[in-house]
């Protein structure tokens, strides 16, 4: 994998007016991609879901027989992950070379390896060095960026930072909702051990300073796109 810290073109982006980012952080099944594709549809922005990435990664590093517990095989495994992904809500795909993996990274099995991806220190400084670089590089007036570290590693000067929660049963039961043909159960296992997993690594349950909490608990969709619009428009960005 490249290492994208420093955009290919710096001059041009120099001279290019800066673009607006919008962070959102929360856990698995808070509806944060969801509800931030449609916060970035309405507003006309541009839409990266981070959390992709490193699903990415971990579908690469298992379909090669990587085990993603061991940190030097992980990085190993980095050397040839050509990654790409859309920034356009409208028309959402990640590709890993020529494949395109948008639907085989929501994969029980690569849910259980990500935290192991995620958790190598020089992977998340490159994967987030390229998350910048292509919010530089989007050609929008803004980007709603969505993950775990977003509001606090990534864009910690973004303009609008949101923690998007919900109770844990609420959260379960709707990644169950997601995956069709998998147990309920099952589902919910994954969810959990993977939020302890990644806890570890990032703290994506508790807002940091001048973070807003937006709770979906008691919100249906609309709701909570709504509450997200209204964070986004007190934070004076339209």
């Amino acid at each position: 994998m490249t290492d994208l810290s420093t955009p290919a073109d710096a001059t041009a982006a120099a001279q290019t007016p800066p673009v607006t980012v919008v962070a959102i952080d929360g856990p698995a099944g808070s509806g944060k991609s969801s509800v931030s594709k449609e916060a970035a549809r309405r507003l006309g922005f541009g839409y990266l879901d981070t959390g992709a990435a490193y699903r990415a990664l971990a579908w690469h590093a298992v379909e090669r027989g990587v085990d993603t517990s061991d940190s030097a095989a992980v990085l190993d495994a980095t050397g040839d992950f050509d990654y790409a992904i859309s920034l356009d809500p409208d028309h959402y795909w990640v590709r890993v070379g020529e494949a395109d993996v948008t639907e085989a990274i929501r994969e029980i099995r690569v849910t259980e390896a990500v935290s192991g991806v995620a958790r190598v220190p020089a992977v998340r400084q490159s994967i987030n060095a390229m998350f910048r670089a292509m919010v530089a590089g989007s050609g929008r007036p803004g980007v709603v960026v969505e993950g775990r570290d977003i509001t606090t590693v990534v864009a910690p000067d973004a303009p609008v930072r949101i923690l998007l929660t919900a109770a844990p049963e609420v959260r379960a039961a709707r990644r169950s909702a997601e995956i069709s043909g998998h147990d309920a159960t099952a589902v919910a296992d994954a969810l959990r051990r993977r939020d302890t997993a990644d806890s570890k690594v990032v703290d994506f349950l508790t807002a940091a300073e001048g973070v807003t909490v937006v709770d979906s608990t008691e919100l249906d969709f609309e709701q909570t796109v709504d509450a997200v619009l209204g964070v986004i428009a007190e934070g004076g960005v339209r």
